[in-house]
C-alpha cells in the first residue's frame, strides 16, 4: 500500500491527502532511480579502483623482493667467481708446478661456454638483466666443472707421486745412525777372494751377523734364493723402474712374491757366498742399470750427515766381497 502524503489547504485550513499523478509521479521515480544508479556506480568504481591499488602495491612489493634476491644472487655469483679464480691460480701456478705438470690452456677452460644461451632465451624471455645473470651462472658452472676435473687429475697425480716416492729406495738398508757402518763404496776394488780388480756395483755395510736388514722402499720380492756369489740374496722390484738387491744374508725374513713396505725387515746380515766377513752388500738398479746407492739416502739423512757418509765411504778399507 502506497504511503499517503498530506498537503495543507489554506482555504479549508486543513491537511488533505495528496497524491502525485501522471508525469509528476514518473518524474519522481526517475529521479530516485538515477540517484540510486549514480550511487551504485560510484560505489562500484570506488571498489574497482581500491582493489586495483592493492594489487599494484602487492606487485610492487614482489618486484622489490625480487630485486633484493637478484642483488644477493649477483653478489654471490661475483664472490664465487673470485674464489674460483683463486683455485685456478693455485691449480696452474702452485700444484701443477710442484707436480711438474703443464697448466691448463685458456681454451680448455672456456670450451663450451655460451652454447645454450639461445635456447634459454625462449624460456627466460628477452630480459637483459635476467639473461646476463643466467649467462654468468652458466659460465661459472662450466668453469667449476672444468676445475673439478682438473683437481681430480691433480689428485691422481699426487697419488701416483706418493706411490712413486714410497717405492723409490730412500733409506739405508741397515740401522746406521752413527754413520760408521758403510765399509766400501761404489766402484772398482781388489776382490779379496779372486785377487784381482773387479767392479763393485753396490755398497757394503759392515755389521754383526744377525743384524736386521730393511727394505729401502715399497715393492715386491721377485727373488729370494741362494747364489754361489751373492749367497742368500733378495731382489725387490719397486716399480717405476727401480730394483734393489740385498746379498750375503744369514737368513731370509721374506720369500718370493711377498709385498713389502719401506722399513720392513727382509733378512739378516751374514757372510754367505763370496764374502770374507759379515756384512750387507746392497745394490740399486734403475731401468736395469746399476747406479750408486749412496744417492738414494736423502730420506734418511740431512745434508751434513750425507756429506759425512760420503767421507766415511771414501776410505780405502779392506774389501769384504
Amino acid at each position: 500500500m502506497a504511503r499517503i502524503q498530506y498537503q495543507y489547504n489554506a482555504e479549508t485550513c486543513r491537511y488533505e491527502p495528496w497524491r502525485l499523478k501522471g508525469k509528476a509521479r514518473w518524474k519522481r521515480y526517475a529521479t530516485y532511480f538515477c540517484a540510486s544508479l549514480t550511487v551504485a556506480l560510484a560505489a562500484y568504481y570506488g571498489y574497482v579502483l581500491q582493489v586495483g591499488s592493492i594489487d599494484e602495491i602487492i606487485l610492487q612489493e614482489r618486484n622489490h623482493a625480487l630485486k633484493v634476491q637478484w642483488q644477493v644472487l649477483e653478489n654471490r655469483t661475483r664472490k664465487a667467481t673470485a674464489e674460483l679464480q683463486q683455485l685456478i691460480e693455485k691449480d696452474d701456478h702452485n700444484y701443477r708446478v710442484i707436480l711438474d705438470a703443464e697448466p691448463l690452456q685458456p681454451s680448455e677452460r672456456q670450451a663450451g661456454v655460451g652454447g645454450s644461451i639461445k635456447i634459454d632465451k625462449e624460456v627466460l624471455g628477452d630480459f637483459p638483466v635476467v639473461l646476463n645473470s643466467y649467462t654468468s651462472i652458466q659460465n661459472l658452472r662450466h668453469q667449476l666443472d672444468v676445475e673439478v676435473q682438473s683437481y681430480d687429475k691433480l689428485k691422481a697425480m699426487v697419488n701416483e707421486k706418493l706411490e712413486a716416492w714410497s717405492s723409490r729406495p730412500a733409506i739405508q738398508p741397515i740401522s746406521n745412525k752413527q754413520l760408521d757402518q758403510l765399509h766400501l763404496t761404489y766402484g772398482s776394488r781388489f776382490h779379496p777372494i779372486f785377487h784381482k780388480y773387479m767392479d763393485h756395483k753396490g755398497l757394503d755395510f759392515s755389521a754383526p751377523s744377525g743384524t736386521p736388514i730393511y727394505a729401502t722402499g715399497d715393492g715386491k720380492v721377485t727373488m729370494a734364493y741362494t747364489s754361489s756369489s751373492y749367497g742368500n740374496v733378495v731382489y725387490i722390484n719397486h716399480h717405476y723402474s727401480f730394483e734393489t738387491r740385498y746379498a750375503h744374508m744369514s737368513a731370509f725374513a721374506v720369500r718370493e712374491g711377498d709385498v713389502v713396505k719401506r722399513g720392513q725387515v727382509i733378512g739378516y746380515v751374514g757372510s754367505t757366498g763370496n764374502s770374507v766377513a759379515a756384512h750387507l752388500h746392497y745394490e740399486v738398479l734403475f731401468k736395469g742399470e746399476h747406479v750408486n746407492p749412496i744417492n738414494f739416502f736423502q730420506r734418511d739423512l740431512s745434508n751434513k750427515e750425507y756429506q759425512k757418509l760420503i767421507e766415511i765411504g771414501s776410505r780405502q778399507d779392506r774389501p769384504l766381497d
